[in-house]
């Protein structure tokens, strides 16, 4: 029988949020980046508002808002999605971040 997942399975995994405080699209995305966090225990959230950090956008190659980079904990870019992701598209990126020994279907039995 599998053990139960741990509670750090997305440790270390960042779903980032390029967004501009008047990008309702950015809202959506929001939303859909804490509901996927909510699924994955250990993921977490950032959000970098681009008119604040235009340097950060710039260094990102960030074009358009809302933009979202999922990125393994060793900052590995999983998915970039411009405009609003699905919660699946999102938790499919974050399944590639995780190693098989932390990945229930691929643990050993």
């Amino acid at each position: 029988m599998d053990a139960p997942a741990s509670p750090r399975l997305g440790a270390g995994v960042r779903l980032e949020l390029f967004s501009t405080s008047f990008c309702g699209a950015c809202r959506q995305t929001r939303a859909v980046l804490d509901r996927a966090a909510a699924l994955v225990p250990g993921a977490t959230v950032v959000e970098h508002d681009l008119a604040l950090e235009p340097e950060l956008g710039d260094a990102n190659v960030i074009t358009q808002s809302p933009t979202t980079i999922v990125r393994a904990a060793d900052g590995r870019e999983l998915l970039r999605a411009a405009g609003v992701p699905t919660v699946p598209q999102v938790l499919v990126a974050v399944d590639g971040a995780l190693a098989p020994s932390e990945h229930p279907a691929r643990r050993r039995r």
